[in-house]
């Protein structure tokens, strides 16, 4: 069992690295009496140290209650060698090579976009994102390619909230935005025209694994050159494909046995 039984004058690390440790595999969300069952931590303690990894994003609890590794822990794990990362990267490099637009790569974060992976050069359009950053799902193309592909729980939940307004171009009206992601499902990728920055638009693509949104990746242009974010949409197609079928096939090989 994750967490070992019970020891008097344990370390306030020491039970936070138990409740950790409670999450494996076998199971990724808990409840919290099962976190401190299969941590060894005393429930009322439990109760305190799950809160406060809760506020610090290292647990997120989901709709039934339930919590699951979150974010945070996840941001720190990409200073070591991270597996999408690793298959990402290579595609990245791929398509700036074919396009010379600035392009990136994105995961969600709760309500926002976690940028994880860039690559640009001198005659690319600047960008308010960078890598380790975050963003509003709704402004920005990842976001909206990520939005789109979400549960329809999760949509509705977004949607009901006060959607922030980066520029005047940024649709903030809910059943607006709502046909505007039934557009992006339907056609398999989202566009952005200045909605999260002036003078620049977007165009990106989700990362599906089955029916799951993993990530996503965005191509970055000027708005002078709008018209041209069509053509840049078969080679966004082409990439996003190809890192999913490179990352499941990767998944599958290093599983372990069971």
């Amino acid at each position: 069992m994750s967490g070992g039984a019970r020891e008097p004058g344990r370390t306030v690390t020491s039970r936070v690295l138990a409740i950790l440790g409670a999450f494996d595999a076998d199971h990724p969300r808990l409840t919290l009496t099962e976190i401190a069952r299969r941590s060894g931590v005393a429930l009322s303690t439990a109760h305190r140290l799950v809160a406060e990894l809760e506020e610090w994003h290292a647990l997120s609890r989901t709709a039934d209650g339930r919590f699951h590794v979150g974010l945070r822990l996840w941001e720190l794990g990409q200073l070591a060698p991270g597996l999408l990362h690793e298959v990402a990267h290579p595609w990245l490099q791929e398509l700036f090579t074919a396009t010379g637009e600035h392009v990136h790569l994105a995961v969600r974060d709760g309500l926002e976009v976690l940028y994880v992976d860039r690559v640009y050069g001198r005659r690319a359009v600047p960008i308010v994102a960078r890598a380790g950053g975050r963003l509003p799902m709704h402004p920005t193309g990842v976001g909206k390619a990520l939005l789109a592909f979400e549960a329809d729980w999760f949509v509705a939940s977004y949607l009901a909230r006060t959607l922030e307004r980066p520029t005047a171009h940024t649709i903030t009206e809910p059943g607006r935005l709502a046909r505007e992601l039934r557009h992006v499902r339907e056609r398999g990728y989202a566009v952005t025209h200045e909605e999260m920055t002036l003078g620049s638009c977007s165009a990106a693509a989700p990362v599906l694994v089955g029916r799951r949104p993993v990530a996503a990746v965005g191509i970055v242009v000027s708005s002078r050159r709008a018209r041209e974010l069509p053509k840049l949409v078969d080679p966004l197609l082409a990439v996003t494909g190809r890192i999913a079928h490179t990352y499941q096939s990767t998944l599958a090989r290093t599983a372990p046995d069971r």
